[in-house]
């Protein structure tokens, strides 16, 4: 069966003229031709763009006598080229180009108030594991050497007297513990003077 619908019809699409519309009206009365291909020379008369392989089926199915040849049937007509239909996109593309559409807009919005709000302070204490387990070994250390030295203290102090030696290293190693506190806190304090909401303060000071 022919196809009459040039958007669906494979293959190439040409335009309706004056000798083409012409020529389907007499093939839509040609009694030589079968009620189909008359059928169809009638519906395509009336369109504006023409499947070219209808046209040559139904040129070929016409005597030679009544038909006109090809070159004056196609001359003025043009080539029609439809437009490809738009690609859909995957529902996992989709989700995809939001997420970095959010994103660009994030980081756009970032970048225009940045002058405006303060920046996060990111230089906190222990906040890697590197630090945490260097600040832990230093601890340790401290309190092992205040131990030792306690002990060495009260071992020259009260002789050979174990509960005194033992709690001269107890003594030891509390002021190692708090040796370490004061120096955390000393660092701690210090990291806070420097950092940059607080110079924009002293700058406001001043």
């Amino acid at each position: 069966m022919i196809s009459d619908d040039p958007s669906t019809s494979p293959g190439l699409i040409i335009s309706n003229t004056e000798p083409i519309r012409s020529f389907l009206s007499s093939a839509s009365h040609d009694p030589h031709l079968s009620q189909e291909l008359q059928q169809t020379a009638s519906n395509l008369s009336s369109q504006t763009t023409l499947p070219y392989k209808s046209i040559r089926t139904l040129w070929s199915a016409s005597q030679c006598s009544t038909r006109p040849d090809l070159m004056r049937l196609f001359s003025g007509s043009e080539f029609v080229l439809n437009s490809p239909k738009p690609r859909e996109k995957s529902e996992e593309l989709q989700a995809r180009l939001r997420k970095l559409a959010d994103l660009a807009e994030r980081n756009a919005y970032e970048e225009l108030v940045k002058d405006i709000t303060p920046k996060k302070d990111t230089n906190e204490p222990f906040s890697s594991y590197k630090d945490q387990l260097g600040f832990g070994l230093h601890v340790v250390l401290t309190m092992f050497t205040g131990y030792l030295v306690g002990y060495a203290a009260f071992r020259a102090l009260f002789g050979h007297s174990p509960v005194m030696n033992a709690a001269g290293g107890i003594l030891g190693l509390v002021c190692g513990m708090l040796l370490e506190t004061l120096l955390f806190i000393i660092r701690t304090s210090d990291r806070d003077l420097r950092s940059p909401s607080s110079t924009s303060k002293l700058k406001k000071n001043q």
